[in-house]
């Protein structure tokens, strides 16, 4: 199956520092995350969970390329995104 994400909701996780988003492999929902320091540039200081969120609805659709590409390297459980990945 392709992973695809018609859920446009997502949400600031506090615990993880970091905004959640959710693909779907068929009915199986996988649960992402993208690190807040990937959503930012160096030297950005005290950005609120707004900002984080702006910033992801910003980058969409080259983060959910992201999340294709660590999808298909193989199946977990959920997956976190770091800026390394979006280089």
């Amino acid at each position: 199956m392709t992973l695809e994400f018609s859920d446009r909701s997502r949400s600031f996780d506090e615990a993880r520092n970091a905004v959640r988003f959710i693909g779907h492999d068929g009915t199986v929902e996988i649960p992402f995350f993208v690190a807040a320091a990937a959503l930012t540039r160096p030297g950005s200081n005290e950005l609120s969970q707004t900002d984080f969120l702006t910033a992801f609805n910003a980058a969409r659709g080259s983060i959910h390329d992201v999340a294709c590409e660590a999808y298909s390297h193989g199946r977990r459980t959920s997956y976190t995104l770091t800026a390394a990945d979006f280089r």
